[in-house]
């Protein structure tokens, strides 16, 4: 198995250093270019969305402008999200105009998440572009299951897609929300299939964000329960691997491969949080269980350079907040942040 290589941290803050009032540095931006998907995942959003007007979303320029504003600022890594992001028209073209920070040595990594579905048309092109690792959304290997909980995915494509992956050079990591009742009987499966293909696997504890047709209650799957039962049968060991985001990683002996836990639920992160979220319409969310935003679009529009947009981004990061505010039970039935996942970009 191909080690891969942790993003070394800045052994110094730079001038342009983004700081939280809680004294964490803020080097990770994670950017939504699109709400839209090709799937309708339970976990995600409702079968029937509404979808923001394409009038409403910024340009690939304005994005581009966004997030380079950002490394300018102490941003070292960037993820593209959605939705799902290979979606978007002329996405590709956002990829190689941001890879010219790679060049330069201003930002260290550049990645994306996606569903897998695009990535026989792009995965050669993305890798062309600097990106070197992508984490791909996987709950199932049932095709029956997997066109349960994506309502509308095929899992041949995403295979396709991971096929396309491996042939480009992509490093990939396997993202998969644990779902009491559909996947936990199968995130052995899922470990032994990353494993197998040399991919780390990463499991996430679904979270209360955005009306979904269903009670989030019956959905959810403390990471705690998981990793007891995957006990009995895996040696784990504790590892201090770290990819940028709030993954606690341990190293599979009966496999070798690495295996992360995202629990925002069960043991929250949000001490050493590095991130902040910016959406395709120009809002930038300090946490994603908070509805406190600042808009970006306004001061991007309302001048030809960057200071006005500096100062709103410094204003943003001086309120970003301690820890989110997540909490699912059967007496909250409302979710705790109206917006979706698709569109913060998780």
């Amino acid at each position: 198995m191909t080690e891969i290589t942790a993003p070394v941290p800045p052994t110094r803050q730079s001038p342009a250093s983004m700081i939280d009032p809680f004294g964490r540095h803020v080097s990770y931006l994670r950017v939504s270019v699109t709400d839209r998907c090709d799937f309708r995942c339970v976990y995600c959003m409702s079968e029937h969305m509404t979808f923001l007007p394409k009038k409403d979303l910024l340009s690939l320029e304005e994005l581009d402008r966004l997030c380079s504003a950002f490394v300018a600022k102490g941003v070292q890594k960037l993820r593209i999200t959605g939705g799902e992001p290979l979606v978007r028209k002329n996405i590709l073209w956002l990829f190689q105009r941001l890879g010219r920070h790679l060049e330069t040595g201003a930002l260290e990594e550049l990645t994306l998440t996606t569903n897998g579905s695009q990535l026989p048309k792009y995965a050669a092109d993305l890798k062309a572009a600097g990106v070197r690792r992508i984490n791909v959304s996987l709950d199932t290997l049932d095709e029956a299951k997997f066109r349960a909980v994506t309502r509308w995915g095929e899992l041949g494509a995403v295979m396709k897609g991971l096929d396309a992956a491996d042939k480009a050079g992509l490093a990939v990591k396997i993202n998969a929300v644990a779902l009491k009742g559909v996947n936990e009987d199968e995130i052995e499966d899922l470990l032994r299939f990353a494993h197998g293909r040399g991919y780390d696997l990463t499991l996430i504890e679904t979270m209360p964000l955005g009306d979904i047709d269903g009670d989030r209650t019956d959905q959810y799957l403390p990471l705690s329960v998981v990793r007891g039962r995957l006990l009995d049968r895996f040696s784990m060991d504790d590892i201090p691997y770290k990819t940028g985001g709030p993954a606690r990683y341990v190293r599979i002996k009966e496999t070798g491969g690495r295996l992360g836990f995202i629990t925002p639920m069960t043991h929250n992160f949000c001490e050493s949080c590095n991130r902040v979220r910016l959406t395709c319409t120009g809002t930038l969310y300090m946490c994603l269980g908070q509805d406190d935003a600042a808009d970006l679009r306004g001061p991007l529009r309302a001048s030809a350079d960057d200071a006005l947009l500096s100062a709103a981004i410094d204003a943003a990061i001086s309120r970003k907040p301690k820890g989110h505010d997540f909490v699912i039970d059967r007496r909250t039935k409302r979710p705790a942040v109206q917006r979706h996942m698709s569109v913060t970009g998780g």
